[in-house]
């Protein structure tokens, strides 16, 4: 609820009688509080305020504020504690644990799910549907999040823990926590927590249950797709670029730089960073939350509309318990087109080849060549003899020319000749095709004012898929691409990605082919551009 801002409409001192309901409605909602944490809670002197908000989504909510520190949230006329109340009194709401790692996924907004939940010795909590709730993580009993139960304990067990649990309403780090004094959670030793550390071997037997669990989470979860999915990733990203990519030396550090060279690189395998499709919508935005919120970094306008960041707080709770995922490689997985499983790329070997024309085929008599024969350049052996005059000699030359260097004449040999190539894909027959190979074409074309799109073409002549190169191009440079066909030509499609991208395309091919430099003969033809890439083109077997 309180994952993006929320407005303020009032904010104002509450009155004696308001003071003297709230206690009452306070120990209506919660009986198990005594006399003494009621006055705790609520004293009689200490200034408390009311403030009435309306939420992202419109809900209009009232928040009771002490000291600065939001202790309790009206919601459809029901209380809720809030985090701050919960550090205080642990022991006020029954209190489901997860796994630390699903912390990242409820403050983004994603309720809790029966297979994050770890049932303790003594079974779950005690509850029905719709019954206040906090949730906890392992190894700590200060909850972090407080919301509602889906279905009752009851349900759960009979469901096999799985489907919905907690419906969260306000966690530790959103806009509701940022509203008080930002501060952490105390450190409360988990009872049932190192109940289980003492017994190892029970410990071990459940390490496989306990992986499945977390693996049924992660598969729920990404199942949702709404902004607060790609706020949670973008803000695993910027934890990630800070504490592994940024150093202190690059400071300060423009914010396109750091969004384009450090947190795009940090994107998990087989997931898309994009800001517009985030509740932020702009990089500024992110970042000013960032700061306002978490103080992690501080950004500044060093140059006219240019922002930068000037200083990150390397010492930050949250930056320093942020643990950094395992990095895979998603161009790694590049397959050939048509083929199962995940082999490798491996280019073509590409054979230059002649094949005889009809002028030519009276020069071949003798080596039982005839129309259409295919030659290897060594082959070309011939006679000098009147025959020669007539296949490769002008007429101008007739009395002129006596004799030819080998050189020339095998020029002139080659010159009068139809020129083929043959492709060799390893475990498949030679394919032998007549004309030039054509190179891979990348070209940078304009697309309206002032917008750049680069264009791939010729990748099935040396067996690469479009649409997998597409994808990988899509993952490295974070841009959108599209397949389309190429005009007069049947059966190739060209790859149009945005930007100006020759140099990663480049790259990305030279790759590809840099594992057997021997046999590989791809060709790169940048049009448009003062760059040009030539990929081992002398390394051609002829």
């Amino acid at each position: 609820m309180f994952v993006r801002p929320f407005r303020v409409k009032s904010n104002t001192v509450i009155k004696g009688s308001d003071r003297r309901k709230l206690r009452a409605d306070i120990s209506a909602a919660f009986p198990s509080l005594s006399a003494d944490e009621l006055s705790e809670l609520v004293p009689n002197k200490e200034e408390l305020n009311v403030v009435r908000i309306y939420a992202h989504k419109g809900d209009a909510v009232t928040i009771y504020v002490l000291n600065k520190n939001p202790l309790f949230f009206e919601l459809e006329k029901r209380l809720y504690p809030t985090v701050y109340v919960l550090w205080r009194l642990p022991a006020l709401l029954q209190t489901f644990r997860t796994w630390p790692p699903v912390l990242q996924k409820l403050i983004g907004g994603a309720d809790l799910m029966l297979p994050g939940v770890v049932v303790p010795s003594s079974g779950l909590p005690k509850v029905d549907q719709g019954d206040c709730c906090a949730v906890s993580v392992v190894n700590n009993r200060a909850p972090v999040a407080v919301g509602t139960a889906a279905v009752s304990s009851a349900e759960m067990n009979n469901l096999g823990m799985k489907g919905r649990g907690v419906c969260v309403l306000h966690t530790y780090m959103d806009n509701l926590w940022a509203f008080g004094d930002k501060s952490g959670p105390p450190s409360l030793p988990d009872v049932e927590s190192e109940g289980q550390g003492v017994n190892t071997e029970e410990s071990e037997a459940d390490e496989e249950d306990e992986e499945e669990e977390r693996k049924e989470v992660k598969m729920h979860e990404e199942e949702e797709q709404s902004p607060v999915i790609m706020d949670a990733l973008l803000l695993q990203c910027f934890l990630h670029a800070l504490k592994s990519k940024v150093k202190k030396s690059e400071l300060p550090l423009l914010t396109s730089t750091f969004l384009r060279n450090h947190m795009f690189s940090c994107c998990p395998s087989g997931k898309q960073l994009d800001i517009k499709k985030s509740s932020y919508k702009k990089l500024s935005k992110f970042l000013q939350a960032m700061q306002q919120q978490y103080n992690l970094v501080q950004v500044k306008e060093l140059t006219k509309g240019v922002e930068s960041i000037v200083e990150v707080d390397w010492k930050h709770p949250e930056l320093r318990s942020f643990v950094v995922p395992e990095e895979t490689d998603v161009e790694a997985t590049l397959v050939k087109d048509g083929e199962e499983g995940d082999t490798p790329y491996h280019p073509p070997e590409i054979t230059t080849l002649y094949c005889v024309s009809a002028r030519l085929e009276p020069l071949f008599l003798d080596a039982n060549k005839s129309h259409f024969s295919i030659l290897l350049p060594y082959d070309s052996h011939v006679t000098v003899n009147p025959t020669l005059c007539d296949c490769l000699l002008e007429k101008s030359e007739y009395q002129e020319v006596v004799s030819l260097k080998w050189d020339d004449l095998f020029s002139r040999t080659l010159g009068r000749m139809q020129q083929c190539y043959q492709v060799v894909f390893p475990g498949q027959a030679p394919r032998i095709k007549k004309g030039h190979i054509e190179p891979i074409d990348i070209s940078v074309a304009s697309r309206g004012s002032n917008k750049k799109v680069t264009l791939i073409k010729n990748l099935e002549v040396y067996g690469l898929d479009p649409a997998v190169v597409a994808t990988a191009l899509q993952h490295r440079v974070q841009a959108s691409s599209v397949l389309q066909p190429v005009p007069g030509a049947k059966d190739k499609v060209l790859v149009q990605i945005q930007g100006n991208q020759i140099h990663h395309i480049g790259n990305l091919l030279l790759g590809l082919c840099s594992a057997d430099p021997q046999v590989c003969s791809l060709q790169l033809l940048c049009c448009g551009t003062k760059s040009k890439y030539t990929l081992l083109s002398q390394h051609t077997k002829h």
